[in-house]
C-alpha cells in the first residue's frame, strides 16, 4: 500500500460512521447553544514532535458537517513537525467546527501516533532492514493503520489471510512443518510463502524447499544471526517477537532483512494535537 492509496470513498465512509457514533441520537447538544452565524478561525497545533498523518480524515470530517467550512493545510501527511507547529487552519461556523473537533482530533492523533512510532523504529535500523507492521490492528481500521505505517517509513506485511501463506507455530503443531511447506508450494498460485521457525532445527528441515521468507520468532540475537547466515542466500529473512526501541538496533545488526513489530499498531500512543481559537 503506497502512501497515497487510500480512497476518498473509504475516508468518507469511515468519517461518516465516526460522526454517527458521536452525534446519535440528538446531535451536539452543547455546541447547539452557540449561534449558527458565529464565525471563528481555529488553528490545529501539534503538541509534540511527530510525523503527521490523517489530514484528509480531518478535512472530510468538517466537509461532511458543513461544506462551507474552509480547511487549509500547512503541512502534508508524512511531514515531520516540531512541538507547537501549525498543521492546518479551519474557518467557518463555530457551532459546526466544534461539532467535528473531537472526531477530527481522534483521527489525526491516532494516525500520527502510528506514523511517529514507526518512524522511531525506522531511524534506528540500517536502510537495508525494513520495519513491518502485522495483522495486530484494531478490527475494521486496518486500512488506516497500515496507511499510517507507510507514512512513518515502514513496510506493510500481508493485509489479510488471503494475501500470502504464513505458516506459524500453531499450524506446525497441527501438521509437520515440511508437509505444510510442501502443500503451500503446491497451492502457491503466485502468492508468497513465509514460514515461521522457533529454532534452527525447524529451519534445517525445510532448507532447500522453494518458499520465500523465513520468519525467526522470539530468538536471541546469537541464534538469530546464525539463522540469517544459514538462510540469507536462499530466502528473505525476518525477525519478530517482543521487539522494542531498545532492542531493534541489535536485531537489525544480525543482518535480517525485515523486522515485524505488532506494537506499532496495537498499542501505540496518540499524538497530542489541539484546536486553538
Amino acid at each position: 500500500m503506497s502512501k497515497k492509496i487510500i480512497s476518498i470513498k473509504y475516508i468518507n465512509t469511515i468519517v461518516n460512521n465516526a460522526l454517527i457514533e458521536d452525534l446519535s441520537p440528538s446531535g451536539d447538544i452543547t455546541s447547539s447553544l452557540i449561534k449558527s452565524n458565529k464565525i471563528i478561525k481555529v488553528k490545529l497545533i501539534s503538541g509534540q514532535e511527530a510525523v503527521i498523518g490523517g489530514l484528509d480524515f480531518v478535512k472530510q470530517t468538517f466537509k461532511l458537517i458543513d461544506n462551507k467550512i474552509k480547511f487549509t493545510t500547512k503541512k502534508k501527511d508524512g511531514s515531520s513537525v516540531n512541538k507547537n507547529s501549525l498543521i492546518a487552519t479551519i474557518e467557518g461556523s463555530a457551532r459546526n467546527i466544534l461539532i467535528g473537533e473531537r472526531v477530527a482530533l481522534n483521527f489525526i492523533s491516532h494516525i500520527s501516533g502510528i506514523a511517529t512510532k514507526t518512524n522511531k523504529f525506522v531511524r534506528l535500523v540500517n536502510k537495508k532492514c525494513k520495519i513491518c507492521c502485522t495483522r495486530k490492528t484494531i478490527p475494521t481500521l486496518r486500512v488506516i493503520q497500515k496507511y499510517a505505517v507507510k507514512l512513518g517509513g515502514g513496510t506493510n506485511h500481508r493485509f489479510n489471510l488471503s494475501d500470502e501463506f504464513l505458516i506459524k507455530d500453531n499450524h506446525i503443531a497441527s501438521l509437520s512443518i515440511k508437509t505444510l511447506v510442501s502443500l503451500a508450494i503446491k497451492n502457491k498460485n503466485g502468492r508468497k510463502i513465509t514460514v515461521e521457525v522457533d529454532n534452527l532445527n525447524q529451519l534445517k528441515k525445510i532448507m532447500g524447499l522453494k518458499f520465500d521468507t523465513v520468519l525467526f520468532d522470539n530468538m536471541d540475537n546469537k541464534t538469530l544471526k546464525m539463522g540469517v547466515r544459514m538462510a540469507k542466500k536462499y530466502y528473505e529473512t525476518e525477525a519478530s517477537g517482543n521487539v522494542n526501541l531498545k532492542s531493534v538496533k541489535k536485531i537489525a545488526a544480525t543482518g535480517v532483512d525485515r523486522i515485524s513489530i505488532g506494537s506499532i499498531t496495537h498499542s501505540v500512543s496518540a499524538v497530542d494535537f489541539k484546536f486553538e481559537i
